[in-house]
């Protein structure tokens, strides 16, 4: 089974980075940009029922992959 996890940060974050790259898209001529959000994508091939991965990502998650202070996540599951 395949997992892909979003993390992003949460919106009551400041992202200067996403921030650098709106205005850098702005510079480029892609005026419609009104702003930017810089995440990480993750993509995990585990084995096991499909309840059991979706604890293991949870976890997963909430010990390495997310910041949960600052962060969110989201996962799919996919065969």
């Amino acid at each position: 089974m395949t997992a892909k996890i979003y993390v992003t940060l949460k919106k009551s974050v400041l992202d200067p980075q996403g921030q650098a790259v709106a205005r850098s898209l702005g510079r480029l001529g892609f005026a419609e940009v009104q702003d930017a959000r810089i995440g990480k994508y993750i993509e995990v091939k585990l084995d096991g029922t499909r309840a059991d991965v979706r604890d293991r990502i949870e976890r997963m998650c909430r010990d390495l992959l997310a910041n949960t202070v600052i962060e969110e996540y989201r996962y799919e599951l996919g065969e």
